[in-house]
């Protein structure tokens, strides 16, 4: 395990797949012929927490508003609060994730999607996501603001951050999120998810 985690994020979790549409909350929707939007959450985010299990925290038919929590990542007790990208109804939720979490790491942008929704107000509300290499772009700066915020997380737990922080001249190590304890995950969420 030590050494997965041990490995340097690289700037290729920037490649994204084409047609997704990623929110500053790092999730990420995609429309479907049928109306539904698929939901999911970016290789960055899955990349730094390494193997989560997922807790559901809204049931089909439920209406959520966009910035509404509508899942929960837990790794060693530690949690990030995921929230909807858009308004709409939930139509559904992606069992086979929720049985085996292990394909958000898989395949974060294809079976590792969390839930469908019935969107409200797509148009209007993806007007301000990143869209196809905006997306990539953004992706590498939000890279460079969560390399300083481990090093600066890392830095106030001990003088000298340990290598699962930062490796190879500073860049973060996979997994780097899930060894720090849980004020640094609140941090995260309130810097990057909210």
């Amino acid at each position: 395990r030590r050494s997965k985690a041990a490995r340097p994020l690289s700037v290729s979790l920037a490649a994204v797949p084409q047609g997704l549409y990623f929110s500053n909350s790092h999730s990420w929707t995609f429309m479907q012929k049928t109306g539904e939007a698929r939901i999911g959450i970016d290789n960055l985010l899955v990349s730094l927490t390494g193997q989560v299990k997922l807790r559901m925290l809204r049931e089909p038919g439920t209406r959520v508003s966009k910035g509404e929590e509508i899942s929960e990542i837990v790794h060693d007790g530690k949690r990030l609060t995921l929230l909807s990208p858009l308004s709409g109804t939930l139509t559904g939720i992606n069992h086979a994730l929720y049985e085996d979490p292990s394909l958000l790491n898989d395949d974060p942008y294809g079976k590792g999607w969390l839930v469908s929704v019935k969107p409200a107000n797509w148009m209007e509300e993806v007007t301000g996501f990143h869209f196809a290499a905006e997306a990539g772009d953004w992706l590498r700066k939000e890279l460079e603001r969560i390399r300083d915020f481990l090093a600066i997380s890392a830095s106030r737990m001990s003088p000298q951050p340990d290598t699962l922080y930062l490796q190879d001249g500073g860049e973060p190590a996979a997994e780097a999120l899930a060894s720090l304890p849980e004020e640094v995950w609140h941090d995260f969420q309130e810097k990057f998810l909210r």
